[in-house]
């Protein structure tokens, strides 16, 4: 799969889309104002330019241009844990891990969640093993 490459502006509509789509321009660029104050030429630009690039379907009806994701909010997500797990981390996960924890406390139900994620893949390496 091609690495999904989106900025922090493209992220923000692409939230918007996520959280429901299709969407019509004037709803995301209301979207995109409240999460980052964006103007109403700047998101509709991006919106043309997203679209350009392949992130996004629009179909224009009645004038109306309606918007869709065609990135699943998944894979983008995972691509950019894992760029920024190599690029920062030299791809260690108990490193990055470790650094979070030195930094942030960790709440109870935080660290029975992470423990519950090391069970989980600890069977499947286990599983794999057999």
């Amino acid at each position: 799969m091609e690495r999904i490459v989106l900025t922090a502006a493209e992220w923000n509509i692409m939230e918007s889309l996520w959280e429901g789509a299709p969407k019509i321009g004037s709803e995301i660029v209301q979207d995109v104002k409240e999460i980052a104050g964006y103007s109403r030429s700047t998101t509709l630009t991006m919106l043309r330019r997203m679209t350009e690039k392949g992130y996004l379907a629009c179909r224009e009806e009645n004038g109306i241009k309606h918007y869709s994701p065609l990135i699943d909010r998944e894979a983008a997500m995972q691509q950019e844990t894992d760029h920024f797990l190599n690029r920062v981390y030299h791809g260690s996960l108990s490193l990055m891990v470790s650094s979070f924890t030195k930094r942030q406390k960790l709440s109870r139900e935080e660290i029975a969640s992470l423990y519950e994620i090391l069970k989980k893949a600890q069977e499947e390496q286990e599983e794999n093993d057999a």
